[in-house]
């Protein structure tokens, strides 16, 4: 195998890689750490500010409301008060509403 080795040393060298991550449809440069950042929090939640890539602000989302029994004018009648065993329907009976925080 002559001119191996010299061909091997000829051949040209390997560039590293480049990793992009595109925010408002602009390809930046970045690292591996940051490239791994960006795809665990998602591309569409990234914004360029002061020339750094950070996490665009959170909304604030309504709270979820939670069920709570109280007396209404037409709601369930629980045999023995137990709330598992709803006997039937009348006026002044108990109902779940809903409440928000």
């Amino acid at each position: 195998m002559p001119g191996f080795f010299e061909a091997l040393s000829k051949f040209p060298k390997r560039e590293p890689k480049k990793f992009y991550v595109r925010i408002d449809g602009v390809d930046h440069e970045v690292t591996l750490q940051k490239k791994l950042w960006a795809n665990n929090h998602g591309e569409e939640n990234l914004m360029i500010k002061n020339g750094q890539i950070v996490l665009k602000p959170q909304e604030n989302k309504s709270r979820v409301g939670y069920t709570e029994l109280r007396q209404a004018d037409m709601g369930y009648v629980f045999l023995d008060d137990d709330i598992h065993w709803p006997d039937g329907v009348q006026e002044g009976g108990m109902t779940w509403l809903t409440r928000s925080e």
